[in-house]
């Protein structure tokens, strides 16, 4: 894993020089430059994270991602996608929303759920634009608001947005957790409260996508064979 930083194609042609490789796929935002600048072939991520959650769980019926510039509620049958939300206007509700919310917070994002997950109360946050709740965030320590309760707020905004994604989907178990923010233990928690229903998460959630990239090419693959 690594930033993309401002040439995401020249960092992936380095990244992909300094590895062994025999055929290589791509998805998420940059999927399409890769494919007009090398000629890769492509996959969407609700594909790429359908067949990669249900290579992992076959029973899989629920896939949810909330990944660092959108998040998405994937309803999944044999590997196949059946219907799907995403929230992909703004960061509210996003990875990246979450960083800038831990740096403003003094936190880093690998503490940032546990301390969360540790405060006593949840201090209310109003609003999800990530300019706006940043200031917010301001205000509240500024009144003496603690850092943990402020944290645990958050991750319930988050939360709020989040559940009307699966609502328009509809939630069918078993749900599968996906995306880096599937390491955060306070979104598992909040997230397995709400739903009343145990989430299953990979061991590496964050390459659930890549996972399924992988598999649809080594199927085209073996289809031309």
């Amino acid at each position: 894993m690594t930033d993309t930083g401002t040439d995401p194609l020249n960092r992936a042609r380095e990244l992909l020089d300094s590895c062994g490789h025999e055929h290589v796929a791509a998805t998420g935002y940059g999927r399409h430059l890769m494919r007009e600048a090398i000629g890769y072939p492509t996959i969407t991520e609700i594909k790429a994270y359908a067949l990669g959650a249900a290579y992992l769980f076959p029973e899989v019926r629920t896939v949810i991602d909330i990944g660092g510039q959108d998040s998405k509620a994937i309803r999944v049958k044999a590997g196949k996608v059946e219907e799907f939300e995403m929230n992909d206007r703004c960061a509210a509700g996003t990875g990246r929303f979450l960083e800038v919310m831990a740096q403003a917070l003094g936190f880093t994002i690998d503490d940032f759920g546990a301390r969360a997950l540790g405060a006593g109360k949840a201090a209310s946050i109003n609003s999800m634009c990530t300019v706006f709740a940043e200031s917010e965030v301001i205000t509240l320590l500024a009144k003496g608001e603690s850092a943990a309760s402020i944290a645990l707020g958050l991750h319930r905004s988050i939360l709020n947005r989040l559940h009307s994604l699966l609502g328009r989907v509809g939630v069918e178990p078993e749900v599968v957790f996906a995306g880096g923010v599937a390491r955060n233990p306070c979104m598992v928690a909040l997230l397995q409260e709400r739903l009343q229903t145990p989430l299953r998460i990979p061991e590496q959630p964050q390459h659930v996508g890549a996972l399924g990239a992988a598999l649809s090419l080594a199927a085209a693959n073996s289809r031309d064979t």
